[in-house]
């Protein structure tokens, strides 16, 4: 793989190293997903120190793709030869893992919510100041305040862009990538119903079963029968029936997707727009890089669902 990618890491004492000589690498972003994952192994030399690494950044192309922390690290020597096995995830990935104080927080922003309430290093956000109200159940984190709050303000769900931006809204300038069929490696398409919900339930204020009802047509045209039974989600205090509604539209991530393979990356994220095959065009919703021995490939998909839509 040569210069085409490389990692640099950062140290206990601020100082930085790369590691050039990669052996293979496995990075991933996903829509729906707010962090990226790279698993990755390299040829270890002495400019870097296994024992004080504490960040990594995947470079591919001369384009960073990825800046994470250390999950794992392990290193093995063999002949003189040290190798190492990386498992990172990228910063944004806290977001999963910090609860916020439970209450109904008004005059609430995009900007407000992640730089005063509680904000994460290294993790930075579209710039919105679009007010609204969000109630925080018991347990709930910051992602699922950022998914509730982006939903009420636009119906849609965030994402990561870039390395741990979060974005509520589709990008107004997205690059735009065209695989011919010359490039193609593979091209296809695949369902997951697991997921999909058939009907909802909610309590009203006193408690009480039948009020808040959801239905979807779609997913019992498909001889699938799954109930759930929940409770008053403060979340849509004003307009519960939207409880039911976002609930619908979650079960139903990702269940349609098209995808292809090529080789080489172009820089491919997250709400840019691509077209190959009978896909013409569509919103990016995953990108998987991997490298090798064989070279660089990229795997790209697209997602025909609830919160994404292509012709």
């Amino acid at each position: 793989m040569g210069i085409n990618s490389y990692l640099v890491f950062i140290h206990t004492t601020g100082n930085r190293s790369a590691e050039m000589k990669m052996l293979s690498f496995k990075f991933v972003k996903e829509a729906y997903t707010p962090f990226t994952t790279l698993n990755a192994s390299f040829v270890v030399t002495d400019r870097t120190d296994p024992g004080t690494v504490t960040e990594v950044m995947l470079y591919v192309n001369g384009r960073q793709i990825h800046y994470g922390f250390i999950d794992e690290l392990s290193v093995t020597e063999k002949n003189g030869i040290k190798t190492a096995s990386l498992v990172s995830r990228s910063f944004s990935c806290m977001l999963t893992q910090n609860q916020m104080e439970p209450g109904l927080y008004t005059g609430m922003s995009l900007n407000r919510l992640m730089d005063e309430i509680l904000s994460i290093p290294h993790v930075t956000h579209e710039d919105s100041d679009t007010n609204g109200y969000i109630y925080i159940n018991y347990g709930s984190t910051l992602w699922e305040a950022i998914i509730a709050f982006t939903y009420k303000l636009s119906g849609r769900y965030p994402y990561i862009r870039g390395t741990n931006c979060v974005m509520m809204n589709e990008v107004s300038q997205p690059e735009v990538f065209i695989i011919g069929s010359d490039r193609l490696l593979t091209s296809g398409s695949g369902i997951s119903e697991k997921q999909l919900l058939s009907d909802l339930h909610m309590e009203d204020i006193n408690g009480d079963f039948g009020t808040f009802d959801l239905n979807d047509p779609l997913v019992t045209a498909r001889s699938i029968v799954r109930h759930r039974w929940i409770e008053l989600d403060k979340q849509f205090l004003y307009a519960p029936q939207q409880a039911l509604e976002f609930r619908d539209r979650a079960a139903s991530k990702g269940w349609r997707s098209s995808f292809c393979t090529y080789c080489g990356y172009s820089g491919e994220d997250i709400s840019d727009i691509v077209s190959f095959g009978d896909v013409q065009p569509a919103r990016i919703t995953g990108v998987t890089v991997t490298g090798g021995r064989n070279g660089i490939f990229t795997r790209l998909s697209v997602y025909n669902d609830r919160f994404y839509s292509y012709s």
